[in-house]
């Protein structure tokens, strides 16, 4: 699989001031994407009990976005490079914005999974388009200057959104308790719509790669039997139909690989480039980036559940409490990628595994010790190291794990990496069910002790989470000593990694923070 290239923008498009605000609709868009993943986690209470909604449905409104947008992200980036990166990120982004207006007046937990669905796969349409609009766009001399702004975007949408979902659901406009943190994407959809068509030029690639359709199907196929029975299986009783769909699965992703053999070997244009995996760092990395996608699902959807249904807090008081997570993610990935990875390499990234796990156990600690009476600046050292070291690890590591892929194949595995995100991220959420609901004591519930039951659920699934970090610590000495010094700030928009036009996407700019960080 190789990328297309093509040349800079000519220097009459360069020069036309039209093109800022092509910029404007694209970052937009790409906050909305952001904020969006962020600031429903904070809103799960007030959502479940205005509709009634069940603990794995609230996973189904997470994992349901995750699952679609991580599985529609490589297609997303081919349909652009064939049909028109300007038409697909049109439609992909007229389909959010309903997609955002069926959340918002969702009557049952069920449309509201379905409207959720629906706005991962759109997602999927429209955010691989940006990266390539502004390559298209914008000459190589002020990409720089354009990626730098994505970056900043990326820190807004992680710091705003909580903060964003919490407010609106705290003020509860006109009654509606939690649906403005989706009615808001009504106003901006249209103005980015109307703007978008006026302003963004149209762009494909020359030799777009062709679609994998069947890839996609038997991916998506064999992740559905993975995780329905895995959400919904407590629930359930752990019937032995879940069982035997999860061992199935198996037998679905050895045929997904088989096909992807075959179709490699048809038009080389299979949706997973399996020789990459022949590369042992970036085999390695990919087990990072799935480790740590599980980590961050699991980690942000319980802490969200803890704070605001075991310890009674309000919504917004929930989401001030995130706020130096936040402020140190940020900190930590500009000072990683700018300062420290080009001296200390791979070390840098290790480091951020421990200074994650030190955090959580800290939190633990802290949790156990203080109880229901634990405060929110007693929360802040805990998450503050976690904070930082989840910065040391999210703007460095894509490049990390690129370090040694052939040049030609670097487009496709930038793919993969941001494709992979999200499924790790999926699958942390589905087992939620697993390592925090399996552990609430109902009894305890039903005798009004319930901060004392999430507590301990909560303790439960943060042992889990530190689990999965030190595997993701053992599988970093796996990446290469050293990489390239990184150009430009961390972050931008996640893309498919494909078919980007000019020069393929630096890894580092198609970065993208966690899907569910607060």
């Amino acid at each position: 699989m190789t990328t297309t290239a093509t040349t800079d923008p000519p220097a009459d498009a360069a020069a036309d001031r039209r093109r800022w605000l092509a910029l404007a609709v694209v970052m937009t868009a790409s906050f909305m994407d952001l904020v969006d993943v962020t600031i429903v986690n904070i809103a799960m209470p007030s959502i479940r009990k205005d509709i009634g909604a069940s603990f794995s449905t609230l996973q189904w409104i997470t994992e349901g976005y995750a699952l679609a947008f991580a599985a529609g992200l490589i297609t997303g980036g081919r349909l652009g490079d064939i049909y028109g990166r300007r038409r697909v990120f049109l439609l992909g982004m007229s389909g959010f914005t309903l997609a955002s207006m069926l959340c918002g007046i969702a009557g049952d937990p069920q449309l509201l999974v379905a409207a959720r669905v629906l706005q991962g796969a759109t997602a999927a349409l429209m955010v691989p388009q940006v990266l390539a609009i502004v390559h298209a766009t914008f000459p190589a001399h002020e990409r720089g200057k354009v990626f730098g702004m994505f970056g900043a975007i990326v820190g807004l949408g992680a710091v705003s959104g909580p903060i964003l979902g919490a407010l609106l659901t705290q003020w509860n406009l006109f009654g509606l308790e939690w649906r403005p943190i989706f009615l808001v994407n009504l106003p901006v959809g249209i103005a980015g719509l109307l703007l978008g068509r006026r302003y963004i030029q149209e762009s494909r690639a020359p030799q777009a790669l062709k679609l994998d359709l069947v890839g996609v199907a038997l991916a998506t196929c064999g992740l559905l039997m993975l995780l329905y029975p895995l959400t919904q299986g407590r629930e359930l009783g752990w019937p032995l139909w879940g069982f035997a769909s999860m061992g199935g699965s198996v037998l679905v992703f050895a045929a997904f690989v088989a096909y992807e053999r075959y179709k490699t070997r048809k038009d080389g244009s299979p949706l997973v480039e399996l020789s990459l995996f022949k590369v042992k760092s970036f085999a390695a990395g990919i087990g990072i980036e799935v480790a740590f996608g599980i980590a961050c699902g699991v980690f942000f959807l319980i802490w969200t559940l803890y704070m605001q249904i075991g310890l009674g807090w309000s919504a917004l008081r929930a989401g001030l409490t995130g706020i130096p997570f936040s402020l140190a993610v940020s900190a930590a990935a500009g000072l990683s990628v700018q300062k420290l990875v080009p001296r200390f390499g791979r070390k840098v990234l290790q480091a951020g595994a421990l200074s994650m796990a030190a955090g959580v156990l800290l939190y633990i600690w802290e949790s156990g010790h203080y109880g229901t009476k634990i405060a929110s600046w007693q929360m802040a050292l805990p998450l503050v190291v976690m904070g930082l070291g989840m910065g040391l690890i999210v703007a460095p590591l894509t490049e990390t794990v690129l370090a040694e892929v052939p040049k030609e194949h670097s487009g496709s595995a930038s793919g993969l990496i941001n494709t992979t995100q999200q499924l790790g991220n999926a699958v942390g959420l589905g087992l939620v069910s697993v390592v925090f609901f399996d552990a609430v004591d109902e009894g305890a519930v039903a005798r009004g002790r319930a901060g004392e039951a999430f507590g301990d659920a909560f303790r439960h699934g943060m042992w889990w989470v530190a689990g999965v970090l030190g595997l993701v610590l053992a599988l970093m000495f796996a990446l290469p000593r050293r990489t390239a010094a990184v150009q430009g700030g961390p972050g931008g928009p996640g893309s498919s990694g494909e078919g980007a036009a000019g020069d393929t996407v630096p890894a580092q700019q198609q970065a993208k923070e966690p899907a569910s960080v607060a």
